[in-house]
């Protein structure tokens, strides 16, 4: 009947409406958050009203509204490109920042950059990175959060709820119609439905059915097409390794230790043994953290009393494992803490706890046995080929163009994307440098009429059987 037509396209629309909701609120600016922490901190304020080596953000898109979007856009891939074509608005921020020139970023896409200038506004207009935050700002300057699930995601459950209540009571008025109608029209023995029939009907579980499919199916590619996505992803691992004191402070060249990225397809996690090659010099760290500087000893079975690899260490129990290392813990916690003179319980104590953090780092069984087990960051899917040497050595790129600033960071964290629409942006507009570079030789040669300024696109890097094969 008209009545449970009526039902089905309240449905319908229901399922309409939650998918267009979930579309729309994908914008998230937390994005935009570890987008700017990643790229612009660096130099720009996080509040966005105060000037710092870069000016103040807030206000940005004000600023250039006055030109296309896209130059906004240019801008922040290609900034000295944009002074050097005299853009109006580039030569403005050249006259009062020059000569300091904003860092290029080649492999930030549109949605990218407009995640960033949202996180940017709403820091600036309301203080926080987005809403409830911001709401409460508003509302009650004393109440902020920035960990909110958004005032975006309250509308949306609130209103399904209450399509929810409108689609029961609809259904009992149309089951209320449906008798009211046969009773006039003479039928006996005619039952009033009840909330269970209405619910358990064909058209009810056929609806569910086609549902759960197609939110099973929305699911099912949205997690695949985010697998390995995770910007800012930042694990614990077995040791404290900080990559700012190694790679920043001490300026270890990246491909000492990731030998693999100049010869291979991976970078390669460095073995306990590349460790042991500065730590057999270097036995000490902080006061109370000889347990990092042990873990690695235990790993590679190393003596740090005697400077030499322990022979037949795999045959070594737990215990045995325990009071070689404990005891040389015990010697340096006293040689290098002023608050130690001699061994006591104090001392005992500690390193006590400190072992305890180096079998559990090392998930070390009763037979001795345990390795160091780094925790994975850089996940691409398996149907992607991505070779490192030949993007470090035949494409000369900078660790850093991938990876971000690792000589800054304590903790190293996911900073691209990874997407494949980052990879393709990247060909687009990434030049080659032909200089000095043997394994584009042959280019002049079968192309007598080369473009002035050659990308990765023109010798057929945005082919699919590059990467998918």
């Amino acid at each position: 009947m008209i009545y449970n037509r009526l039902i089905n396209r309240l449905l319908y629309f229901s399922l309409l409406f939650f998918f267009s909701f979930q579309l729309s609120a994908q914008g998230d600016p937390s994005k935009g958050q570890a987008l700017f922490k990643a790229n612009c901190a660096t130099c720009h304020a996080k509040n966005m009203k105060s000037k710092s080596t870069g000016p103040a953000l807030g206000g940005t898109e004000e600023r250039w509204a006055e030109f296309p979007k896209e130059d906004l856009y240019n801008w922040v891939r290609n900034a000295p490109k944009m002074i050097e074509d005299g853009h109006p608005r580039a030569k403005v921020l050249w006259a009062e920042w020059g000569p300091s020139a904003m860092n290029m970023f080649p492999n930030l896409t549109d949605p990218e950059i407009d995640d960033i200038l949202l996180y940017v506004n709403n820091m600036y207009t309301l203080g926080c990175a987005k809403p409830p935050c911001a709401t409460a700002v508003i509302a009650d300057a004393t109440t902020t959060s920035d960990s909110g699930s958004g005032l975006s995601g309250w509308i949306f459950w609130l209103l399904l709820g209450v399509l929810g209540a409108l689609a029961l009571v609809l259904t009992r008025i149309v089951s209320n119609l449906n008798y009211m109608a046969k009773v006039k029209s003479g039928e006996t023995n005619v039952q009033r439905s009840s909330m269970m029939d209405v619910l358990t009907s064909r058209g009810v579980v056929g609806f569910a059915i086609f549902a759960l499919v197609v939110l099973g199916g929305y699911t099912t590619v949205n997690n695949a097409i985010a697998l390995g996505r995770q910007q800012g992803y930042a694990p614990k691992q077995p040791i404290n390794f900080s990559h700012k004191i190694h790679a920043g402070i001490h300026k270890i060249d990246c491909q000492y230790c990731h030998d693999g990225a100049r010869r291979s397809k991976h970078a390669v996690i460095p073995a306990a043994n590349t460790c042991i090659n500065c730590h057999s010099a270097i036995k000490y760290g902080s006061n109370e953290g000889h347990d990092e500087i042990a873990k690695i000893y235990t790993a590679a079975g190393f003596n740090p009393k005697t400077g030499k690899y322990i022979e037949d260490y795999e045959n070594m129990d737990l215990a045995q494992k325990k009071a070689l290392f404990t005891d040389w813990m015990e010697e340096n916690t006293i040689d290098n803490d002023d608050r130690y003179t001699e061994k006591n319980k104090k001392v005992t104590d500690l390193v006590a706890s400190q072992w305890e953090n180096i079998e559990k780092a090392l998930d070390m069984k009763k037979d001795g046995s345990g390795d160091l087990e780094w925790v994975r960051i850089h996940n691409l899917p398996d149907h992607v080929y991505f070779n490192h040497s030949q993007h470090v050595v035949a494409g000369k790129v900078e660790c850093q163009t991938c990876h971000g600033a690792v000589e800054t960071m304590e903790v190293v964290e996911q900073y691209a994307p990874l997407s494949m629409g980052w990879c393709i942006n990247c060909h687009r507009e990434t030049e080659v440098d032909f200089e000095g570079n043997e394994y584009y030789e042959s280019w002049e040669q079968y192309h007598i009429d080369k473009k002035e300024n050659v990308t990765v696109e023109d010798i057929g890097g945005l082919e699919c059987q590059k990467c998918h094969y």
